[in-house]
């Protein structure tokens, strides 16, 4: 069954590919970065199946309305998260940065059945407790909007007093919030985003999010007591561990490792990258985008992200990457740059897709995006809820 989509903030597509995947086709995908927006032009010229027929409208999102879109099925996009990054200022609802207003009200003029946003985990750090629950009261109300001359604070009391009250006239959304870990998905990186998903109230849906499918457990089973994890690589069971592979951690002694928590392990660096091969020793074959980047190096804090872990988050910054998250930790204790093949391999982007631009560009847009495969897994599981549209 296919649902109709708005896609905003869309940048490489991570999101919005994962919604394809679903059976969502969008009628408006927006983005303002003309990198990532020559990204989705260049896939589209190639012919690229998941973005072939998106209408990608390049602009500030203030500046469109959706009124016309009123029904659509779902409203959909990651606003931009600098406000509450880990790394960034954390100044949330001061900076101008803040898209969150505008994904309200997409939400308010679209009036879909359902909406998926996400942002990164620094949204529910204490700090931003408050603001946290003004952006989930708003999606849940979308048509309480600010009075002129109300500041946030004003607003969010407003909202919980009308919370409280049990009206539940015009507009109004059941919202559910979770910080997901996209390893527990099958995701070969150690990414956590929070999730917005609220279903209008007239259609009485329940839903829970999906249940994690991977486990970091079954991994260190899969390594330290069965050894199948290495068999599977071609590999002899590490005997003394390389700089590399990290040591058995104390809880594979005891009883935790003894019987499966899930039916597979966390996808590795390993597991992702096996059949890419090495762009330093032998260039990039047949792959795209996986040509070598000289100029790494390894020092205390900003070590890499090792062969037989799922990868470290990769990331955005505007001043590179604190934690060497962009780096690969080979097992000899040398360290190089995941090439940007590599690092959409991380994404679970397809390797048909290309992306656009210098390579500090394109790793933003890496960085920045949302793995398919996360988006994948909770998009198919709101498609699953939704029922058929009256005939």
């Amino acid at each position: 069954m296919a649902f109709s989509s708005v896609e905003l903030f869309v940048g490489a597509g991570g999101l919005a590919q994962g919604l394809a995947r679903a059976e969502f086709h969008p009628r408006l995908v927006a983005e303002w970065n003309p990198q990532a927006c020559q990204t989705i032009h260049e896939n589209q010229a190639r012919g690229f199946q998941l973005v072939r027929d998106w209408p990608v409208v390049e602009g500030d999102v203030r500046d469109l309305s959706f009124g016309h879109l009123e029904g659509v099925d779902l409203v959909s996009g990651g606003p931009p998260c600098q406000p509450f990054s880990m790394g960034g200022k954390h100044t949330a609802h001061t900076d101008t940065r803040d898209m969150f207003p505008q994904a309200v009200r997409a939400v308010r003029e679209a009036r879909p059945r359902v909406f998926i946003f996400e942002n990164v985990k620094g949204l529910t750090r204490p700090t931003f407790r408050n603001y946290f629950e003004y952006i989930r009261l708003q999606l849940q109300y979308p048509e309480l909007i600010a009075r002129e001359g109300e500041d946030w604070a004003e607003h969010l009391a407003r909202l919980e007093q009308h919370h409280l009250s049990g009206h539940r006239e015009g507009l109004t959304y059941r919202v559910v919030t979770q910080v997901l870990q996209a390893a527990d998905f099958g995701v070969p990186q150690k990414r956590e985003r929070v999730f917005f998903v609220g279903f209008r109230r007239d259609l009485g849906i329940d839903w829970h999010f999906p249940l994690p499918t991977h486990s970091r457990e079954q991994l260190l089973h899969d390594q330290h007591v069965t050894g199948v994890y290495w068999e599977r690589h071609g590999l002899p069971r590490p005997r003394v561990m390389a700089r590399g592979v990290r040591r058995p951690p104390p809880q594979v002694q005891g009883p935790l490792l003894l019987a499966a928590p899930t039916p597979q392990p966390w996808q590795t660096v390993r597991d992702a990258l096996q059949d890419l091969p090495d762009p330093e020793l032998e260039g990039q074959g047949r792959f795209e985008d996986h040509r070598f980047i000289p100029g790494a190096r390894s020092y205390p804090g900003h070590t890499g992200s090792p062969f037989d872990e799922p990868s470290k988050t990769l990331k955005a910054g505007d001043h590179g990457v604190p934690g060497g998250e962009n780096m690969l930790l080979k097992p000899d204790g040398s360290v190089r740059y995941f090439t940007v093949r590599e690092s959409a391999r991380l994404q679970t982007f397809d390797d048909d897709y290309v992306f656009s631009g210098a390579w500090g560009h394109v790793m933003r847009q890496l960085g920045n995006a949302v793995p398919v495969r996360l988006a994948e897994v909770v998009a198919r599981s709101v498609a699953q809820a939704l029922p058929p549209r009256p005939a």
